[in-house]
């Protein structure tokens, strides 16, 4: 999936052109010409990385980057200004900015420091595996529905760890018995069906819809329906 850029630039011409540059690299985004804008956008669809310029007219670069970190966000900002003085640096930096570009720039430099900090973020989520709604953390071993957490035995996370690693792909009772029971376990099969349900309840307990599907003859996947 193409990576969601947020531009928030005054400059409508320079939005343009680096809107396009930023297209034809394959990225996806979304344009805003003042602070407020940007802000609002960013709340309704999260970015996976903010270009935000510093002087832009309602609330400034820096105070959006300063909202947006203060609101938990974690994704990477990249500063545009044509300040280029030490101070300024650090006050951008402060804010919660991770990188600086001072105008004018060639895009060619943007653009390696869009991927460079993509490929961090990709590397950090690497324990991360989400699905729809569903999120679940393998450093932590924490399991998030929404913005609920879900208490998981070990054995139920390894479960669905195993299906999350893998969305859409059907699975069958044998496959599951050996990747996460391991080839020495003795008992009944029927553990499968057992844990499915297990998790399946705590996955469901508010309501929400079912993402571990049975596939009839077959065995379990995790998909839409």
């Amino acid at each position: 999936m193409a990576a969601y850029i947020l531009l928030v630039e005054d400059e409508v011409k320079l939005a343009r052109f680096i809107e396009l540059e930023l297209t034809s690299e394959g990225y996806e985004v979304r344009v805003a010409n003042d602070g407020i804008t940007g802000m609002t956008l960013a709340r309704e669809s999260p970015p996976d990385l903010a270009i935000l310029d510093w002087m832009l007219p309602g609330l400034t670069g820096v105070e959006l980057c300063r909202r947006l970190r203060a609101t938990g966000s974690k994704i990477p900002i990249i500063l545009l200004t044509a300040k280029d003085e030490v101070s300024d640096r650090v006050a951008g930096l402060d804010a919660g900015a991770d990188d600086y570009v001072v105008k004018p720039f060639s895009i060619e430099e943007l653009l390696a420091r869009i991927r460079a900090h993509l490929r961090r973020v990709q590397e950090d989520n690497s324990d991360i595996l989400q699905f729809e709604d569903l999120k679940l953390n393998r450093r932590t071993r924490e399991v998030f529905r929404g913005e609920r957490a879900i208490d998981l035995t070990a054995k139920e996370f390894d479960l669905l760890d195993y299906l999350m690693s893998y969305p859409r792909q059907v699975f069958s009772r044998e496959q599951i018995l050996e990747k996460v029971w391991g080839y020495d376990f003795v008992g009944d099969s029927n553990i499968i069906e057992v844990y499915i349900r297990y998790v399946r309840l705590k996955l469901e307990e508010n309501g929400e819809k079912r993402l571990i599907q049975t596939v009839r003859g077959v065995g379990y996947a995790l998909r839409e329906n």
